[in-house]
């Protein structure tokens, strides 16, 4: 027999965590936008992503919840896989998708890496280097550099921020949903997740500004993406038990995200890609939504040693 929607505690839960984000994208907003705006930074790294875990800890305490089964135990010892897989697969599935887009619309790839060769000038001239020095350097070094450093350290820095949103996302909202069934679940949790953003992607976060149908657009692409991502995250974490291989992938998106801007040429549509947001770059993450949605147990919580509980149906 499922366990009944707990609508009380999930609608106490959305009106802290969008109550506080969308608090903190007015304030960034009215001070300037994302653009040349030293809040802008701190407020969403800070407010705006901490608040699905402040969301969290005060739905507990205003409804007197108690603090069992908050997913905060590694549980690194049944869990590793799914460590490992969040850690990696991010990078590997960002550049599937760049490489598909670059396959669709080849006038964007740049062999040459010109863009990189600029900033690289650009950064050299700001340490007061010559600009000639970056003649010496092969900019493909770059990229190889920046990709390593997003696998093996993003992972780890970017988990400091992508925690707020996590713990709330993933360890608070999604169990409360689980009743729906896992498909029901982390189709609902992608919605509410990426409406979430709306304010940020109005501002021109991930999408930029100026795009033909934008902002609209941008947030209806960016649905699709959380849809994708999200089902990643919480396959992890439902078969883990524990929240960290969720921060762990989050934090690794983000750090790779931006990688294929180094290859990039023209301008090109960032409703489609190269970058993971677009409905082309986001390919890879969308395959594995899908062989998740299609694997009959893949959205059943594990069975712990620590956790007796019944599993709950994943239809």
């Amino acid at each position: 027999m499922k366990n009944p929607l707990d609508t009380k505690r999930i609608l106490i839960f959305l009106g802290f965590a969008f109550g506080f984000a969308w608090l903190g994208s007015l304030v960034i907003f009215l001070t300037g936008g994302l653009s040349n705006n030293p809040l802008a930074l701190p407020l969403e790294s800070v407010v705006v992503m901490g608040a699905p875990a402040v969301a969290h800890v005060l739905t507990r305490l205003v409804t007197r919840e108690g603090w069992s089964d908050v997913y905060l135990r590694p549980r690194f010892r049944q869990g590793w896989r799914y460590w490992v897989i969040l850690w990696v697969s991010p990078a590997l599935l960002t550049i599937a998708g760049a490489a598909i887009f670059y396959v669709v619309f080849p006038e964007y790839f740049d062999p040459n890496l010109e863009r990189t060769r600029q900033l690289l000038t650009t950064s050299l001239q700001a340490a007061g280097q010559p600009a000639t020095a970056a003649a010496s350097i092969n900019p493909w070094m770059i990229v190889i550099a920046q990709t390593i450093q997003a696998i093996l350290i993003a992972p780890l820095v970017n988990g400091l921020f992508t925690f707020g949103e996590e713990f709330g996302w993933r360890a608070y909202l999604q169990p409360k949903l689980m009743p729906l069934g896992g498909r029901a679940a982390m189709v609902v949790m992608g919605i509410i997740w990426g409406v979430w953003h709306w304010p940020l992607i109005a501002m021109g976060h991930n999408y930029g500004v100026g795009y033909a149908g934008g902002p609209w657009l941008g947030m209806l692409a960016m649905l699709w993406f959380t849809l994708a991502v999200g089902t990643l995250l919480g396959w992890a974490t439902l078969r883990s038990g524990s929240v960290w291989p969720a921060v762990i992938g989050h934090a690794a998106v983000n750090g790779i995200a931006a990688l294929s801007v180094l290859m990039t040429q023209g301008q090109p549509s960032p409703l489609l890609g190269p970058v993971p947001v677009g409905l082309i770059g986001s390919v890879g993450f969308a395959v594995v939504a899908l062989l998740i949605f299609l694997y009959p147990d893949a959205l059943r919580p594990a069975k712990l040693s620590q956790n007796k509980a019944d599993i709950i149906d994943a239809r």
